[in-house]
């Protein structure tokens, strides 16, 4: 009796392409990293520090992706945030559907996916969904409000530009997932040397088997 045909991907090993985390300070870099649980993740990750504002994230992307190894990696822009919209709190997540700002616009993949992954790796924190904009500068006081206005949810310097030098490198998988550091009710002086900056930074730490569940969600066939 003749077989039946075979699945095209049934000899495929799947892979994950590389992941690239990228956020702009060093207190940042060290929250991603700080608790070393790489071997969680179905493939290879780099935790990139581009520097403070939009034109360094942008180059520091760009360079990154230029070459192997990560020339089609995935993009996950991360760090910390100010929120916008009222009632949210330090600590709180925001999952970018989309960043606006320099850079130009870019669609986030796997919204769903992230916020419900990130409902498992920080129970009890609330995760905000909505687009994400950006700025060449902090934003303070009645600015915020205007921003607010054009439907943002959130605000951060590098986020857009990091996710238009990614997609600019080639087509990608890419996300924005921000954790708010201060917000319209508690704005921050300065980080780290309050409550809300605190906090802020354990939530950071704590967000990496989400990231790696994204990652596991872009296993593709290799033969």
């Amino acid at each position: 009796m003749a077989s039946g045909p075979e699945s095209p991907d049934s000899d495929a090993e799947l892979v994950a392409p590389p992941l690239l985390i990228a956020c702009a300070l060093g207190i940042e870099r060290f929250a991603l990293r700080g608790r070393r649980r790489h071997g969680g993740a179905p493939g290879p990750v780099t935790v990139l520090r581009t520097g403070m504002g939009p034109a360094n994230a942008e180059q520091a992307v760009a360079r990154a992706l230029a070459g192997e190894p990560l020339r089609d990696a995935a993009v996950v822009a991360s760090g910390f945030c100010a929120g916008l919209a009222p009632g949210m709190h330090p600590g709180d997540l925001v999952v970018a559907g989309e960043t606006r700002g320099p850079g130009g616009p870019a669609a986030c993949t796997g919204t769903d996916l992230l916020v419900e992954a990130l409902g498992r790796a920080v129970p009890g924190r609330t995760v905000h969904t909505g687009p994400l904009t950006g700025s060449d500068h902090v934003v303070r006081g009645p600015e915020r409000a205007d921003l607010r206005a054009t439907g943002a949810i959130a605000v951060d310097m590098e986020s857009a530009a990091t996710l238009g030098a990614a997609l600019g490198a080639g087509s990608r998988p890419v996300a924005a997932v921000r954790v708010v550091v201060d917000a319209p009710e508690h704005e921050l002086v300065r980080i780290g040397t309050v409550r809300g900056g605190i906090s802020a930074f354990l939530v950071l730490r704590s967000v990496l088997p989400a990231f790696f569940e994204w990652h596991r969600s872009l296993l593709l066939p290799r033969r």
